[in-house]
Order: structure tokens, then C-alpha cells, then sequence
């Protein structure tokens, strides 16, 4: 089963809610701040699945995948 479309689409528009870098698209969120989810524990529900998912796509230099959902 390849990506779920909505959840790369939701990388590219949803904004991170809450901490240091509240307001930022969770696409342009620093691999440091993820990494430090990664160590710390990503939160519960749809946005720790997407933190997670962003997460493994800068882990695997997967970026590409979002510039064009980022036209949306």
C-alpha cells in the first residue's frame, strides 16, 4: 500500500498548533525538532501520525514527494 494522499496533502497545508515553532507548515518543521519528537515521543491522534510522517520522509531524503502537493 503506497501513502495515503490526504496525510501527504495535510503535511503540506496543516500548521504545527502548539511550541517552539507554532504556525510553521509541519512540512517546513527542522529535522531537529522532529528528531527531538522522535527521542521525546511524538503526541497522540492525527498530529503525532503526521509529525511521525514527516519525520521518516526527512529521515529518507523524501522530501520530493510534497513539492508538488505543495502547489495545492
Amino acid at each position: 500500500m503506497g501513502p495515503n494522499p490526504n496525510l501527504l496533502l495535510e503535511l503540506v497545508k496543516m500548521q504545527m498548533p502548539f511550541g517552539r515553532y507554532k504556525g510553521y507548515v509541519l512540512c517546513n518543521l527542522p529535522v531537529s525538532y522532529l528528531e527531538w519528537f522522535n527521542r521525546k515521543g511524538f503526541p497522540t491522534g492525527k498530529l503525532g501520525v503526521l509529525l511521525q510522517t514527516m519525520y521518516e520522509i526527512k529521515l529518507n531524503g523524501l522530501e520530493d514527494l510534497l513539492k508538488p502537493l505543495k502547489k495545492y
